[in-house]
């Protein structure tokens, strides 16, 4: 099996009248606004038609969070659970206001798993989970300050300690290295129990990374392995892809990080070092993904006084020539 540099990360999802196991991870990054989803699971296009494989669990609001929700699938608790984070409430009360409405009641919510992660109004990270006592075995999550990894019908809990090391010795990584990283970290016969016979972790695969300008199905990073001829590793496989979009995106090296100061600022008063010649826009982003100032950015220290309403804003620096994205960061305005 190949083991690269790229972070590994898994999902479980299932239709709702199958069991299914998985592992998978949310994660944001609290300087450039970068919000990622990767996961794997026994469940593929071919055995669930319509079902795109393990990236069905996967749910991302740019510039705000993402949430999985796995085991016993339904979407219906998806939709809502996306409903109650656009209305901003927390990972943990989104996951508190789930358990006694879920689609099948209190009960429902014994067998289902969710991980979930946001920025707070400062633009501080945040992360919960939840794993129902009738999931199947192995289950759990683990959480840290901005990450959640969970899993269920799984080898052991090495599966979900493995992913975690993975993920924490890769910081200061980009995103989506640490990603891909990650679910490399479960990249062994049987994570997903149920693919034992098959000689893989999983039989489905993905990873997805979103700018805070991003759209719906318009993400940076959107890469998805649904099935494959019995055997293959889905987890290579899509580590191959991964490699690919690394070598050939016109966005790759990834972004710059911006030194932003004062930050927090005063009514949006405040100035941006930037290293590069060239012509550039900076753009400030609200946490709806709007743009709502876009203005000139040159070499050197650069002065704005944008009279923005308080608040967290994502900025991105854009070439002018190709539009592609060469510096983010944030900037708090009080």
């Amino acid at each position: 099996m190949m083991k690269n540099f790229i972070l590994v990360l898994s999902v479980c999802a299932t239709l709702v009248v199958h069991a299914q196991d998985t592992f998978s991870i949310v994660a944001v990054d609290p300087n450039t606004g970068e919000i990622g989803s990767a996961g794997a699971s026994c469940l593929d296009n071919i055995g669930f038609p319509g079902s795109n494989g393990a990236i069905i669990i996967s749910d991302i609001i740019p510039g705000r969070g993402a949430i999985h929700t796995q085991s016993y699938w339904n979407a219906t608790n998806q939709t809502n659970a996306r409903l109650k984070m656009n209305q901003g409430l927390s990972p943990a009360e989104i996951i508190a206001w789930l358990k006694p409405n879920d689609v099948n009641g209190i009960i429902g919510s014994a067998s289902r798993q969710y991980g979930i992660v946001d920025f707070d109004p400062q633009g501080a990270p945040r992360a919960a989970a939840h794993t129902g006592n009738t999931c199947l075995d192995w289950k759990g999550h683990r959480i840290g300050t901005n990450y959640s990894i969970q899993g269920n019908i799984l080898l052991g809990p090495q599966i979900l300690d493995s992913m975690e090391a993975h993920f924490l010795q890769s910081e200061g990584l980009p995103l989506a290295l640490r990603l891909m990283y990650t679910l490399q970290g479960a990249n062994v016969v049987g994570a997903d129990s149920r693919c034992t016979s098959n000689g893989t972790s999983s039989l489905s695969a993905f990873v997805r990374l979103a700018l805070p300008s991003d759209t719906l199905g318009s993400f940076y990073l959107d890469l998805n392995v649904p099935s494959l001829p019995t055997g293959m590793e889905p987890i290579d496989s899509l580590q191959r892809l991964f490699n690919a979009w690394a070598a050939v995106s016109t966005q790759h090296p990834l972004p710059l990080q911006l030194k932003v100061f004062p930050n927090p600022s005063s009514a949006g008063a405040f100035s941006v070092s930037w290293p590069n010649e060239g012509a550039f826009d900076m753009e400030v982003i609200g946490m709806d993904g709007t743009v709502v100032r876009r203005k000139p950015m040159n070499q050197g220290i650069n002065n704005y006084e944008l009279g923005l309403a308080p608040g967290l804003y994502w900025l991105q620096v854009k070439s002018k020539s190709d539009g592609i994205v060469k510096g983010m960061g944030k900037i708090i305005v009080q």
